[in-house]
Protein backbone atom coordinates (compact mmCIF):
# COMPACT_ATOMS: atom_id res chain seq x y z
CA UNK A 1 0.00 0.00 0.00
CA UNK A 2 1.45 3.36 -1.03
CA UNK A 3 1.53 6.18 1.54
CA UNK A 4 0.93 9.69 0.24
CA UNK A 5 2.43 12.70 1.96
CA UNK A 6 1.87 16.40 1.50
CA UNK A 7 3.90 18.56 -0.87
CA UNK A 8 6.55 19.34 -1.92
CA UNK A 9 6.80 16.39 -4.32
CA UNK A 10 10.24 16.46 -5.91
CA UNK A 11 11.60 13.90 -8.32
CA UNK A 12 14.89 12.81 -9.81
CA UNK A 13 18.01 14.66 -8.76
CA UNK A 14 16.12 17.51 -7.10
CA UNK A 15 15.04 15.63 -4.01
CA UNK A 16 14.32 17.66 -0.89
CA UNK A 17 17.36 16.21 0.87
CA UNK A 18 19.71 17.25 -1.94
CA UNK A 19 18.31 20.77 -2.04
CA UNK A 20 18.64 21.16 1.71
CA UNK A 21 22.24 19.94 1.62
CA UNK A 22 23.04 22.47 -1.08
CA UNK A 23 21.53 25.27 1.02
CA UNK A 24 23.51 24.15 4.06
CA UNK A 25 26.74 24.07 2.07
CA UNK A 26 26.10 27.49 0.54
CA UNK A 27 25.46 29.01 3.97
CA UNK A 28 28.80 27.81 5.35
CA UNK A 29 30.91 30.77 4.08
CA UNK A 30 28.51 33.21 5.74
CA UNK A 31 28.43 31.20 8.96
CA UNK A 32 32.23 31.00 9.20
CA UNK A 33 32.60 34.72 8.44
CA UNK A 34 29.99 35.57 11.03
CA UNK A 35 31.79 33.46 13.64
CA UNK A 36 35.11 35.11 12.78
CA UNK A 37 33.78 38.65 13.22
CA UNK A 38 31.18 38.22 15.95
CA UNK A 39 32.45 35.34 18.02
CA UNK A 40 31.59 31.78 18.96
CA UNK A 41 28.09 32.69 20.10
CA UNK A 42 26.82 32.22 16.55
CA UNK A 43 28.25 28.68 16.50
CA UNK A 44 26.60 27.90 19.85
CA UNK A 45 23.32 29.25 18.54
CA UNK A 46 23.51 27.05 15.43
CA UNK A 47 24.39 23.82 17.24
CA UNK A 48 21.83 24.31 20.01
CA UNK A 49 19.04 25.36 17.65
CA UNK A 50 19.59 22.33 15.42
CA UNK A 51 19.64 19.94 18.40
CA UNK A 52 16.45 21.43 19.84
CA UNK A 53 14.81 21.48 16.41
CA UNK A 54 15.59 17.83 15.71
CA UNK A 55 14.22 16.76 19.11
CA UNK A 56 11.05 18.77 18.60
CA UNK A 57 10.63 17.47 15.05
CA UNK A 58 11.04 13.87 16.19
CA UNK A 59 8.57 14.36 19.03
CA UNK A 60 5.89 15.90 16.83
CA UNK A 61 6.37 13.26 14.12
CA UNK A 62 5.96 10.54 16.73
CA UNK A 63 2.75 12.13 18.02
CA UNK A 64 1.45 12.44 14.45
CA UNK A 65 2.45 8.83 13.74
CA UNK A 66 4.68 9.85 10.85
CA UNK A 67 7.83 7.89 9.87
CA UNK A 68 10.73 9.56 11.67
CA UNK A 69 13.46 8.54 9.28
CA UNK A 70 11.66 9.73 6.16
CA UNK A 71 11.03 13.25 7.45
CA UNK A 72 14.15 13.79 9.56
CA UNK A 73 16.42 12.87 6.66
CA UNK A 74 14.99 15.53 4.36
CA UNK A 75 17.03 18.16 6.22
CA UNK A 76 14.29 20.80 6.30
CA UNK A 77 14.34 21.25 10.08
CA UNK A 78 18.14 21.60 10.03
CA UNK A 79 17.96 24.36 7.40
CA UNK A 80 15.19 26.13 9.33
CA UNK A 81 17.15 26.07 12.59
CA UNK A 82 20.38 27.10 10.86
CA UNK A 83 18.76 30.18 9.28
CA UNK A 84 17.05 31.02 12.54
CA UNK A 85 20.31 30.79 14.49
CA UNK A 86 22.15 32.93 11.93
CA UNK A 87 19.54 35.66 12.37
CA UNK A 88 19.72 35.63 16.18
CA UNK A 89 22.24 37.84 18.04
CA UNK A 90 25.57 36.12 18.79
CA UNK A 91 24.99 36.64 22.52
CA UNK A 92 21.54 35.06 22.55
CA UNK A 93 21.21 32.84 25.66
CA UNK A 94 20.22 29.20 25.40
CA UNK A 95 16.63 29.78 26.51
CA UNK A 96 16.06 32.40 23.80
CA UNK A 97 17.34 30.04 21.10
CA UNK A 98 15.10 27.32 22.54
CA UNK A 99 11.98 29.50 22.44
CA UNK A 100 12.74 30.61 18.88
CA UNK A 101 13.29 27.02 17.67
CA UNK A 102 10.20 25.78 19.51
CA UNK A 103 7.96 28.39 17.91
CA UNK A 104 9.51 27.86 14.47
CA UNK A 105 9.16 24.07 14.47
CA UNK A 106 5.96 23.52 16.45
CA UNK A 107 3.79 26.53 15.67
CA UNK A 108 5.03 27.87 12.34
CA UNK A 109 5.62 24.47 10.73
CA UNK A 110 3.76 21.53 12.27
CA UNK A 111 0.69 23.41 13.46
CA UNK A 112 -0.15 23.82 9.76
CA UNK A 113 0.62 20.23 8.82
CA UNK A 114 4.38 20.18 8.34
CA UNK A 115 6.66 20.88 5.40
CA UNK A 116 4.74 22.02 2.35
CA UNK A 117 1.72 23.28 4.29
CA UNK A 118 3.17 26.11 6.36
CA UNK A 119 2.09 29.56 5.10
CA UNK A 120 4.81 31.45 7.00
CA UNK A 121 8.57 31.05 6.88
CA UNK A 122 9.30 29.13 10.12
CA UNK A 123 12.70 30.72 10.75
CA UNK A 124 11.33 34.26 10.40
CA UNK A 125 8.28 33.40 12.52
CA UNK A 126 10.51 32.15 15.35
CA UNK A 127 12.72 35.23 15.06
CA UNK A 128 9.78 37.65 15.01
CA UNK A 129 8.05 36.19 18.07
CA UNK A 130 11.27 36.52 20.09
CA UNK A 131 11.85 40.06 18.85
CA UNK A 132 8.38 41.03 20.05
CA UNK A 133 8.48 39.09 23.33
CA UNK A 134 12.13 39.64 24.32
CA UNK A 135 13.32 42.87 22.63
CA UNK A 136 16.17 43.48 25.08
CA UNK A 137 17.75 40.05 24.57
CA UNK A 138 17.26 40.25 20.81
CA UNK A 139 19.27 43.46 20.50
CA UNK A 140 22.41 42.38 22.40
CA UNK A 141 25.01 42.40 19.62
CA UNK A 142 28.71 42.17 20.34
CA UNK A 143 31.21 44.63 18.93
CA UNK A 144 33.31 42.95 16.19
CA UNK A 145 36.47 44.61 17.55
CA UNK A 146 36.10 42.81 20.89
CA UNK A 147 38.29 39.81 21.66
CA UNK A 148 36.14 36.70 21.99
CA UNK A 149 37.14 34.14 24.55
CA UNK A 150 35.60 30.72 23.93
CA UNK A 151 35.16 29.92 27.62
CA UNK A 152 33.63 33.32 28.34
CA UNK A 153 31.25 33.05 25.41
CA UNK A 154 30.25 29.56 26.52
CA UNK A 155 29.53 30.84 30.04
CA UNK A 156 27.50 33.71 28.65
CA UNK A 157 25.43 31.33 26.50
CA UNK A 158 24.34 29.33 29.55
CA UNK A 159 24.32 31.96 32.31
CA UNK A 160 24.18 35.33 30.49
CA UNK A 161 27.27 36.46 32.31
CA UNK A 162 30.99 35.87 32.09
CA UNK A 163 34.27 37.63 31.39
CA UNK A 164 32.80 39.60 28.44
CA UNK A 165 32.80 43.37 28.75
CA UNK A 166 31.38 46.06 26.46
CA UNK A 167 29.04 43.58 24.83
CA UNK A 168 26.48 45.94 23.34
CA UNK A 169 26.78 48.39 20.50
CA UNK A 170 24.37 50.03 18.09
CA UNK A 171 24.40 48.41 14.68
CA UNK A 172 25.26 50.67 11.70
CA UNK A 173 21.66 50.71 10.49
CA UNK A 174 20.49 51.64 13.98
CA UNK A 175 23.09 54.40 14.23
CA UNK A 176 22.04 55.81 10.85
CA UNK A 177 18.41 55.62 11.91
CA UNK A 178 18.95 57.71 15.05
CA UNK A 179 21.33 60.47 13.93
CA UNK A 180 20.14 62.89 16.65
CA UNK A 181 20.64 65.98 14.51
CA UNK A 182 23.92 64.85 12.92
CA UNK A 183 24.65 63.92 9.36
CA UNK A 184 25.75 60.38 8.56
CA UNK A 185 29.35 61.51 8.04
CA UNK A 186 29.35 63.36 11.37
CA UNK A 187 27.96 60.30 13.12
CA UNK A 188 30.61 58.05 11.57
CA UNK A 189 33.40 60.48 12.50
CA UNK A 190 32.22 60.55 16.10
CA UNK A 191 31.80 56.74 16.28
CA UNK A 192 34.75 54.96 14.64
CA UNK A 193 33.56 51.67 16.15
CA UNK A 194 30.49 51.87 13.91
CA UNK A 195 32.80 51.98 10.90
CA UNK A 196 34.55 48.83 12.12
CA UNK A 197 31.16 47.21 12.66
CA UNK A 198 30.10 48.20 9.14
CA UNK A 199 33.25 46.62 7.70
CA UNK A 200 32.44 43.36 9.50
CA UNK A 201 28.85 43.38 8.21
CA UNK A 202 30.12 44.06 4.67
CA UNK A 203 32.29 40.95 4.81
CA UNK A 204 29.48 38.81 6.26
CA UNK A 205 27.05 39.95 3.58
CA UNK A 206 29.63 39.33 0.86
CA UNK A 207 30.01 35.75 2.09
CA UNK A 208 26.25 35.17 1.96
CA UNK A 209 26.16 36.76 -1.48
CA UNK A 210 28.78 34.30 -2.71
CA UNK A 211 26.80 31.37 -1.32
CA UNK A 212 23.58 32.69 -2.80
CA UNK A 213 25.10 33.11 -6.25
CA UNK A 214 26.36 29.54 -6.05
CA UNK A 215 22.81 28.33 -5.37
CA UNK A 216 21.57 30.46 -8.25
CA UNK A 217 24.18 28.94 -10.57
CA UNK A 218 23.08 25.45 -9.49
CA UNK A 219 19.47 26.42 -10.28
CA UNK A 220 18.25 25.75 -6.76
CA UNK A 221 16.01 28.78 -7.28
CA UNK A 222 15.49 31.44 -9.94
CA UNK A 223 16.69 35.04 -9.87
CA UNK A 224 13.23 36.60 -9.81
CA UNK A 225 12.54 36.99 -6.06
CA UNK A 226 16.03 38.04 -4.90
CA UNK A 227 16.55 40.22 -7.98
CA UNK A 228 13.24 42.02 -7.48
CA UNK A 229 13.91 42.49 -3.77
CA UNK A 230 17.35 44.02 -4.30
CA UNK A 231 16.09 46.17 -7.17
CA UNK A 232 13.11 47.56 -5.23
CA UNK A 233 15.32 48.22 -2.21
CA UNK A 234 17.72 50.11 -4.46
CA UNK A 235 14.94 52.12 -6.09
CA UNK A 236 13.54 53.14 -2.70
CA UNK A 237 17.01 54.14 -1.49
CA UNK A 238 17.57 56.17 -4.65
CA UNK A 239 14.19 57.93 -4.47
CA UNK A 240 14.44 59.03 -0.85
CA UNK A 241 18.20 59.30 -0.47
CA UNK A 242 19.03 61.25 -3.62
CA UNK A 243 17.83 64.59 -2.25
CA UNK A 244 19.30 64.21 1.24
CA UNK A 245 22.17 61.69 1.14
CA UNK A 246 23.49 62.88 4.50
CA UNK A 247 20.29 61.85 6.27
CA UNK A 248 19.34 58.58 4.57
CA UNK A 249 21.34 55.38 4.29
CA UNK A 250 22.59 54.73 0.77
CA UNK A 251 21.75 51.73 -1.40
CA UNK A 252 25.12 50.13 -0.61
CA UNK A 253 24.43 50.60 3.11
CA UNK A 254 21.10 48.82 2.76
CA UNK A 255 22.77 46.02 0.83
CA UNK A 256 25.68 45.29 3.14
CA UNK A 257 24.90 46.61 6.64
CA UNK A 258 21.99 44.37 7.60
CA UNK A 259 20.72 40.88 6.88
CA UNK A 260 20.07 41.72 3.22
CA UNK A 261 22.05 38.99 1.46
CA UNK A 262 21.04 36.29 3.94
CA UNK A 263 17.39 37.21 3.38
CA UNK A 264 17.65 37.66 -0.38
CA UNK A 265 19.20 34.27 -1.16
CA UNK A 266 18.32 32.04 1.79
CA UNK A 267 15.05 33.31 3.28
CA UNK A 268 12.75 34.70 0.59
CA UNK A 269 13.63 31.90 -1.85
CA UNK A 270 11.81 29.35 0.33
CA UNK A 271 9.64 27.52 -2.25
CA UNK A 272 6.84 26.79 0.21
CA UNK A 273 6.08 30.26 1.58
CA UNK A 274 6.84 32.46 -1.44
CA UNK A 275 4.92 33.00 -4.66
CA UNK A 276 5.23 30.30 -7.30
CA UNK A 277 5.03 31.88 -10.77
CA UNK A 278 7.83 34.02 -12.18
CA UNK A 279 5.61 37.10 -12.22
CA UNK A 280 4.48 36.29 -8.70
CA UNK A 281 8.06 35.98 -7.49
CA UNK A 282 8.85 39.40 -8.93
CA UNK A 283 5.91 40.91 -7.06
CA UNK A 284 6.78 38.97 -3.90
CA UNK A 285 10.43 40.08 -3.91
CA UNK A 286 9.60 43.69 -4.77
CA UNK A 287 7.11 43.85 -1.93
CA UNK A 288 9.72 42.64 0.55
CA UNK A 289 12.26 45.20 -0.65
CA UNK A 290 9.79 48.07 -0.29
CA UNK A 291 8.64 46.95 3.16
CA UNK A 292 12.23 46.56 4.34
CA UNK A 293 13.09 50.10 3.32
CA UNK A 294 9.94 51.56 4.87
CA UNK A 295 10.43 49.78 8.21
CA UNK A 296 14.17 50.45 8.30
CA UNK A 297 13.72 54.14 7.56
CA UNK A 298 10.54 55.09 9.41
CA UNK A 299 9.64 52.08 11.56
CA UNK A 300 10.74 51.02 15.03
CA UNK A 301 13.28 48.38 13.97
CA UNK A 302 16.64 49.04 12.30
CA UNK A 303 16.40 45.80 10.33
CA UNK A 304 13.05 44.57 9.09
CA UNK A 305 13.32 41.36 7.14
CA UNK A 306 11.37 39.14 9.54
CA UNK A 307 8.29 41.36 9.42
CA UNK A 308 8.61 42.09 5.70
CA UNK A 309 8.91 38.38 4.84
CA UNK A 310 5.99 37.37 7.07
CA UNK A 311 3.75 40.08 5.62
CA UNK A 312 4.54 38.98 2.09
CA UNK A 313 4.09 35.31 3.06
CA UNK A 314 0.58 36.33 4.03
CA UNK A 315 0.13 37.92 0.60
CA UNK A 316 1.64 35.04 -1.41
CA UNK A 317 -1.66 33.16 -2.03
CA UNK A 318 -3.29 36.33 -3.34
CA UNK A 319 -0.25 37.07 -5.53
CA UNK A 320 -0.44 33.55 -6.95
CA UNK A 321 -4.14 33.98 -7.67
CA UNK A 322 -3.53 37.03 -9.87
CA UNK A 323 -0.22 36.01 -11.43
CA UNK A 324 -1.06 32.61 -12.86
CA UNK A 325 0.67 32.04 -16.20
CA UNK A 326 -1.60 31.56 -19.19
CA UNK A 327 -2.00 27.97 -20.32
CA UNK A 328 -0.57 27.19 -23.73
CA UNK A 329 -3.10 28.02 -26.41
CA UNK A 330 -5.32 30.05 -24.12
CA UNK A 331 -6.45 33.46 -25.31
CA UNK A 332 -4.99 36.39 -23.25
Amino acid sequence: MMTLFSSPHLHGGNRSQRLMLLVLAAAMPGLLTQIYWFGYGTLFNVVWAILVGLLLEAGVLALRKRPLGFFLKDGSVIVTCLLLALALPPLAPWWLVTVAALFAVLFAKHLYGGLGNNPFNPAMAGYAICLIAFPASMTVWTSPEHYFDLAGQWQWFWQERGNIDAITQATPLDAMKHLQGKTINEMLSANPSVVHYADAMFRVNTAYLAGGLALLALKVFTWHAPGAMLASLGIMAGLFGAGEPDLYASFSDHLFLGATMLAAFFIITDPVTSATSRKGKLIFGAGIGILVYVIRTWGSYPDAFAFAVLLMNLSAPLIDQYSKPKAYGQQP
